[in-house]
This record gives structure tokens, C-alpha cells and sequence, in this order.
């Protein structure tokens, strides 16, 4: 009940039904009503491709070799995790030819690969043979004269692809295939952009062995051979297939027959008869529904694609469709024999307590198929804090099959983030010989990075003008000295604009970051304490998700300024890549488990050892003590402890103000307050933390 679409290096900056929005290259959503605008993931390239199967699971193509990408976890889903990459969908394509029939073919780069790959429509019908049904999707190459068959198999939760020859190639050298689909009749219809020279640029030029050309609009190449008034349409039959009238006439006057379309062997009738169904609004077919949903029969492919569209098509009726009948319908469909069927459940339940608890029982969590585990890891990704469900992502997190499966492993992460207080401590139960210490020591070594080995680059530049021709992670590095007079002050840090995202830290601390914003200037505060006497670092993490890349402002942009004293920061930097994207390895848990990185990243901000909890050596009891946002109090007021036992105190500032936190001796908090007041007056108060100098 959405329509998806696919947009290239332009972009989009503005306003989507009432709400800014700022995106590059990737794959988006929104509700058919016009509403509800949702960018899923982004992508290394121009996207021209966009495919789903018939059992909802959604690929893309793109320029520049990667003809086929799986979109696995939408952004939505990354948002406020911290410790993995925000990685949600994957180059999954398993080879770089295409196969002409020509040597004739004219490429500007990617030469004698996906140059220009568009579309990736799967076979969705039953015309074909077999082998076609919901496995293979057709990626056109223009560049090439072709329509290339990608085989797309199912690996664990995600995709692999491989090389499917070929399902229509051209000697013609004006066939310029951009678009292969179904057609209502089961046979696939091609869009052919029937044009001589497809790419728009670089145009050929006399000093390599060109001859003198033209630019136009868009820096496109003037050429009386880029054609723009001819095109063809072909239609692909296979032998021995009646060329008949197979089309239907779906009225949404007829709510019965349109019901009856929902188990069509064609996707292209199925969904328009759900769609009909939906914009109809007739609450009156729900019984109908719900006995295509109850039906537990499955085909050869796994499917029972009536029940799976009935799904559907309640979820996009009403809001009070899925009360009632509706609800319990939804809970039975979890153990359906169909994992389309379960997947579909999973994504089409309401997200209350009461169906937590269904989803919970129905232990789709364990589901034999990988589809559905992370299918329902999703789900209790956009759930409220439960010990109930953090002890459950508990228990999965070290099963074998979690730990192996790339994707499950990152939903599984996704999923005990958000429920990381109650996780966390299942981990210390069973891990209780897993000290602070370690966790202190796993945290200061995630932050402090050796540069040693570090090659160097001016900046500020894009990386591609520096010769790092990659699109992915680049973390840059720099040493600067502060004197004793600004040691400890508050500051600000400016860089220019960063394409596309980054994360600042000074001195191992972070001190802001923006995603996808690569126009927008990075401006950020450093608190009070950061900034050491002498030698302090700066490290940037850059993410660059296509095209140019880096930090490439003016060097005017880039300095630290400590009250009217300004430190320059432009010249050469250290850096390193964390991350290629063209050589990405899938799974980020191969060295760590899940447990051990959420409570690298998350013990600090959860009551991982709070007072119920002695620390692993046994002699301190921990208390953990936090800010209440914008209320200038702390979320302890009071707690009790063992008289003569040690006692460690966790204090964290959540807030923009500053905070302290002071132990005095008894009876003498009147005489601390007033000498703290006098400091509030203090010039030097700041430089002091406003902590008294007495005794007391």
C-alpha cells in the first residue's frame, strides 16, 4: 500500500507533505494517500532500478558497477544506534561482465560492465518456465544492447546474485534497452530507448584523439546521433504460448471479483486488484479476507500469495480493520506455513502490547526461515523498553545462526539497542566475569586510535582529488596544541562542509556529527574539560556514500576558536579507510559477539551494574546517577549503601547545562553551598567547576 520510487545523484532538498526532507542517491516510499514520505536507504549511485518480489523483499540497481543491491534494513531502523555502521543495503551482484553480441558498444567507464544498469523487475508471472517464477530479475543495459537475467537466490536472510546470460541482446547498434517487466499477459515488455550514443558525457575531445564536440544543457553531448524522437516497446513471448487476450477487467464497483483477482498468477493483476480494494474502502469484504488469509495452502515457491495480498489489503482498509476479527486473523497468520505469509504478518500488526506479547508467544524469533527472524528482530526494534523482550534478544543473540547471518546479526543488534538496559543485564548474569574494567577498557579503545600507520593528505579536499578514488569510511586525524591559560575551556570547532556524514570527537570525546548533509557546515561545541594542556587530537569519521567525498570546504572554514584565540586545522591530516564500499564484508560480528559490542557502546547509558549489582571483583557497589533534561536535577535523589563498604559513583550529564557532583562531609553541606554561591561570581568560577577549595 505504498509507492516506491528510486532517485539518482540530484537529490532531492525540500519540502514533502509539510516536512523538510534532504536526500541524495537511494530509494524511497510513501503512503498512496500522500502522506507519510519515508527515504528507506540510501545508495552508492545513480539508482535507475528499483525491484520487488513477490514476496516483498526490495532491490535496486545502479550506475558504476553494481547492477543489483538488497535493501535489508531500512534507516528508520539505524536511527540512535550506535556502535555499527548504518548500512542497510548491500551490492550483492556475483560478476562484472555484461555479454554483448556486438564488439560495437560505446561505454565511458565500467568498460565492459553495468555502466548505466536499469531496472530490476522480477519474473512475476507464470507464462515462463519454472525457473523464471520469483527468482530471476531482468537489469537492462543500455550501454550494451541488453536485457541481462540476474539470478537472485535467497543466503541466509539476505540475497546473492548470479549471471543469468542474457534474456534479449541486440547486434542493432541503436538498441538501448532501459526498462523490462511484466506485462498483464505474463509476457515481459521491454523499453527500449532506441538511441545510438546513450551516455550524456564526458564528450570526446581533439586532444584525445577526438574531434570538436559540443556541450549542452546538463554538460550533455550535442551529437545528431543522440536520437530523441524514436523508441520501441518489445514484447518477449516464449515459444508455443498462445498469443491470446489474457487480459482481465477489474471494476472496484465489483468487490467479489476483485477479491477473487487477489489469487491471480500474476503479480501485475493481484496488486492492482488490492489496490482497487483499498481505494474502495469497503469494509464489507472482510470476511472474504479473512478467509483467503486462513486458507494454509502453499505453492512450489513456498508462496500462498492470496493470503499474503488479503494481508495486505486489510492492513490498507482501515485503521479499524485491523481490531477485533481483524486482530485475532493477525495473530493466527504468525504461524501460517507460508514465511511470506508470517513476514507479512509481522509488518502488517499494530505495534500494542497485547500483539507484542502474540508476537512473543508465536516464537517467530526462532522461525526457520531467516526472512521472518528478521522480519520480527525489526519489529521489536520499534518497540518501547521490555525485560520480557530484552531477555528474549538475549537468549537469540548467541545462537550460532544469529552470530553467522550478516543481517540477522545487525537486526538482532538494531533490535537489543532499544531494549539494551534489560539485554545488558542478562549479559552480566551470564557473563560474570565480564568486569568494568573491560568494559572501561573496550570503550577508551574504541575511541583512541593508533595512527602510526596512517598515510597523510592535505586538506580541505575531496578525497577523489587526492587519489582515493572509493566510495565508503575514511577516518582523518590531526594533533593541535592548546595552551594552559585555554586548557579545560569551552570551544568550538569548525570544519566547512563534509560530504556526506561525519562524526567529530576531540580527544576521544564526541562532539557532534550530521548524516547525509553534505553542503551543510560543521559547526560544533566543545564542553568544558575536553581541551587538554598541550598536545590534543581531532578525529573526523567521514562517510561518503557516492560522487565526490571528504572534507572540502575553504581552509578559512577549518579552526578551533577558544575565546578570541583561533587554532588553524587546515594542512595535512592522517587518515586511514575503515571501509570500502566496494569491498564491503557483509557481517560486522565476526570478531566480537553482539553482547560484547552492545556493552561496548551501551553500558555507559544503561544500569549495567546499578546498586543491585556488586562490580566483578566484589568490592564496590555501583551507583549509577543521571540528569533530568532541561529540569537542572538529577534522576537520584536519594539512595543507601553499606556503611564502610566502598561505593563507586557513575555520573553522566545528559544535559546542555553543566552539572556537578560533590561529596562533603556530614554536617557540612550549608557551609559548601555558600562558599560554592560566592564562586558563582567568580571570574575564575568557571575555570574552578564552581567546586570549592575547603576542606569540607
Amino acid at each position: 500500500n505504498k509507492i516506491y520510487g528510486v532517485v539518482g545523484y540530484s537529490g532531492f532538498e525540500g519540502m514533502i507533505f509539510g516536512q523538510n526532507q534532504q536526500f541524495r542517491q537511494g530509494i524511497y516510499r510513501f503512503d498512496h494517500k500522500l502522506s507519510d514520505f519515508e527515504f528507506l536507504t540510501s545508495t552508492s549511485n545513480n539508482t535507475w532500478g528499483l525491484g520487488i518480489t513477490e514476496d516483498n523483499s526490495i532491490f535496486a540497481s545502479t550506475a558504476n558497477n553494481t547492477h543489483s543491491v538488497f535493501l535489508g534494513i531500512p534507516d528508520k531502523n539505524f536511527d540512535g544506534v550506535e556502535g555499527i555502521p548504518a548500512q542497510g543495503s548491500l551490492k550483492i551482484d556475483g560478476h562484472y561482465d555484461i555479454k554483448p553480441i556486438t564488439p560495437n558498444i560505446r561505454q565511458v567507464d565500467v568498460f565492459g560492465g553495468f555502466t548505466a544498469a536499469a531496472g530490476h523487475h522480477f519474473y512475476s508471472a507464470r507464462t515462463y518456465p519454472e525457473e523464471y517464477w520469483n527468482k530471476v530479475a531482468f537489469v537492462c543495459e543500455p550501454t550494451g544492447g541488453l536485457v541481462h537475467i540476474s539470478k537472485i537466490e535467497r543466503e541466509g536472510a539476505g540475497y546473492v546474485e548470479l549471471d543469468g546470460g542474457n534474456l534479449m541482446a541486440s547486434s542493432d547498434e541503436w538498441v538501448s534497452p532501459v526498462e523490462a517487466r511484466v506485462g498483464p499477459d505474463g509476457s515481459v515488455w521491454v523499453l527500449d530507448w532506441y538511441n545510438f550514443i546513450v551516455q550524456h558525457n564526458p564528450t570526446p575531445r581533439l586532444d584525445r584523439g577526438g574531434y570538436d564536440a559540443e556541450n549542452g544543457t546538463g554538460n550533455a553531448y550535442v551529437n545528431p546521433l543522440r536520437d530523441k524522437s524514436r523508441g520501441r516497446v518489445w514484447r518477449i513471448v516464449p515459444k508455443g504460448v498462445d498469443d491470446d487476450d489474457v487480459s482481465l477487467i477489474l471494476d472496484k464497483n465489483n468487490p467479489q471479483e476483485l477479491v477473487k483477482a487477489l489469487s491471480n498468477d500474476n503479480l501485475f493483476w493481484r496488486l492492482t486488484a488490492q489496490r482497487l480494494l483499498v481505494e474502495l474502502g469497503n469494509e464489507e469484504v472482510l470476511p472474504d479476507l479473512y478467509e483467503l488469509v486462513q486458507d494454509k495452502k502453499v505453492d512450489g515457491q513456498g508462496l500462498n500469495a492470496a493470503a499474503l495480498h488479503a494481508l495486505w489489503t486489510i492492513q490498507g482498509l482501515s485503521a479499524d480493520a485491523l481490531k477485533g476479527e481483524s486482530k485475532a486473523i493477525l495473530k493466527n497468520a504468525l504461524n501460517h506455513p507460508s514465511g511470506a505469509v508470517r513476514k507479512a504478518a509481522l509488518q502488517v500488526l499494530p505495534k500494542t502490547q497485547e500483539l507484542v506479547d502474540a508476537v512473543l508467544k508465536s516464537d517467530v524469533l526462532n522461525d526457520q526461515d531467516p526472512g521472518v527472524q528478521m522480519a520480527a528482530l525489526l519489529y521489536f526494534s520499534e518497540r518501547d523498553p521490555s525485560d520480557s523482550i530484552g531477555k528474549a534478544l538475549f537468549q537469540l543473540s548467541d545462537e550460532k545462526k544469529i552470530e553467522d547471518d550478516a543481517w540477522l546479526a545487525k537486526a538482532a543488534y538494531i533490535a537489543a539497542s532499544r531494549h539494551s538496559e534489560s539485554f545488558i543485564k542478562e549479559f552480566k548474569l551470564s557473563n560474570p566475569d565480564f568486569s568494568r574494567q573491560q568494559v572501561a577498557k573496550a570503550r577508551y579503545e574504541s575511541k583512541v586510535l593508533d595512527d602510526m600507520d596512517w598515510k597523510t593528505m592535505e586538506l580541505p579536499q575531496y578525497i577523489e582529488n587526492a587519489g582515493l578514488n572509493i566510495d565508503g569510511v575514511i577516518w582523518f586525524r590531526k594533533n593541535f596544541s592548546v595552551s594552559g591559560n585555554d586548557a579545560g575551556k569551552s570551544a568550538m570547532v569548525s570544519l566547512g562542509p563534509i560530504d556526506d556524514s561525519d562524526i567529530v570527537y576531540i580527544n576521544g570525546e564526541k562532539v557532534g556529527g550530521l548524516e547525509q548533509s553534505y553542503d551543510k557546515n560543521r559547526v560544533y561545541t566543545i564542553s568544558e574539560g575536553v581541551l587538554v594542556k598541550g598536545e590534543n587530537s581531532i578525529a573526523v569519521r567521514v562517510e561518503d556514500t557516492g560522487s565526490g567525498g571528504g572534507i572540502y570546504g575553504s581552509k578559512e572554514q577549518m579552526f578551533i576558536e577558544i575565546g578570541a584565540r583561533s587554532i588553524p586545522l587546515s594542512g595535512n591530516w592522517k587518515y586511514i579507510v575503515e571501509e570500502d564500499f566496494s569491498k564491503r564484508t557483509e557481517n560486522v560480528f565476526k570478531e566480537t559477539s553482539i553482547g560484547e559490542l552492545l556493552v561496548k557502546n551501551y553500558a555507559d547509558k544503561e544500569v549495567l551494574f546499578n546498586k543491585d549489582f556488586l562490580s566483578a571483583e566484589g568490592n564496590a557497589t555501583i551507583i549509577n546517577i543521571g540528569t533530568i533534561k532541561n529540569e537542572m536535577k538529577y534522576d537520584v535523589t536519594e539512595f543507601v549503601v553499606e556503611a564502610g563498604k566502598p561505593v563507586e559513583l557513575i555520573f553522566e550529564n545528559t544535559d546542555f547545562m553543566q552539572h556537578n557532583l560533590l561529596i562533603v562531609k556530614p554536617g557540612a553541606r550549608e557551609r559548601v553551598g555558600l562558599a560554592a554561591d560566592k564562586l558563582a561570581v567568580d571570574p575564575q568560577g568557571a575555570e574552578k567547576n564552581y567546586v570549592p577549595e575547603i576542606p569540607e
